[in-house]
C-alpha cells in the first residue's frame, strides 16, 4: 500500500520561484489517496476531546468537514474577507506582497476556552490573538519552545498551536517534552504549524 505522502506531488517554483509547492489535488483525485488521508487524520484525533472542528479555506474545508461528520461535531469555516454572510470577527495580516484578511462567524465558537499560541513569528502570534480575542478566550503567547514549556508547567491550556521551527527548542522537541509534563497534556489537542512541510517532519509529529 502506498504511503500518504506518495500521493502528494511537488511542483517546483510555484507560485513563486524557489518555492516547492505541495499539491493535494493529486490526493483528492485518487480514491485510495483521499480515503487514506481522511482515515489518517481520523486516527490522529480519535483520542482527543473537542467540541468544534474548524478549517480555513480551502483545504481545511475539504479535510475538516469529514472529520466533523464522522465525529458528529459542528464545523466552523475560516474564510477570506467578504465570504461569510452573518456577523464576523476578522483579522488582517501582512503578506510579502500585500495584506490579507480572514474571518469567522462571531457565533461559531463559544467563549471560555484557554488557548496557548506557540510561534516564533510575531505576525502569526498577533493573527491568532486577534482572531480569538472576541470569543473571550484567554490567549497566551510564547516565542520559543523553552518559554512555552515553562508556561505550561505553571498553568493549563485547552488547545496548543505549535510552530515546527522555533528557537531554543523546535516544535518536535517541545511536543515530546510537553507530553511528559503532566497526564493532562497527553490529551490536549496540539495543532502543528509549519511553512516548511516535509513527510519526515509529519512523521516525527505523529
Amino acid at each position: 500500500m502506498k504511503k500518504l505522502e506518495e500521493y502528494v506531488r511537488t511542483i517546483p517554483d510555484f507560485p513563486e520561484k524557489g518555492i516547492m509547492f505541495r499539491d493535494v489535488t493529486s490526493v483528492l483525485q485518487d480514491a485510495d489517496g483521499l480515503h487514506l488521508a481522511i482515515d489518517k487524520m481520523q486516527e490522529l484525533v480519535q483520542d482527543l476531546e473537542y467540541d468544534v472542528v474548524a478549517g480555513a479555506e480551502s483545504r481545511g474545508f475539504i479535510f475538516g468537514t469529514p472529520i466533523a461528520y464522522n465525529n458528529h461535531k459542528p464545523f466552523v469555516l475560516i474564510r477570506k474577507k467578504g465570504k461569510l454572510p452573518a456577523e464576523t470577527v476578522s483579522v488582517e495580516y501582512e503578506l510579502e506582497y500585500g495584506t490579507a484578511t480572514i474571518e469567522m462567524h462571531k457565533d461559531s465558537i463559544k467563549p471560555g476556552q484557554k488557548v496557548l499560541v506557540v510561534d516564533d513569528t510575531a505576525v502569526n502570534l498577533h493573527i491568532f490573538e486577534a482572531l480569538m480575542s472576541p470569543y473571550e478566550m484567554e490567549v497566551s503567547c510564547a516565542n520559543s519552545g523553552r518559554r512555552a514549556l515553562d508556561m505550561m508547567k505553571n498553568d493549563t491550556y485547552n488547545m496548543i498551536f505549535l510552530d515546527h521551527m522555533m528557537p531554543e527548542m523546535d516544535g518536535i522537541e517541545t511536543l515530546k517534552e510537553l507530553r511528559k509534563i503532566d497526564a493532562y497534556y497527553k490529551n490536549v489537542p496540539v495543532i502543528a504549524l509549519t511553512g516548511n512541510y516535509s513527510p519526515t517532519a509529519r512523521a516525527e509529529y505523529i
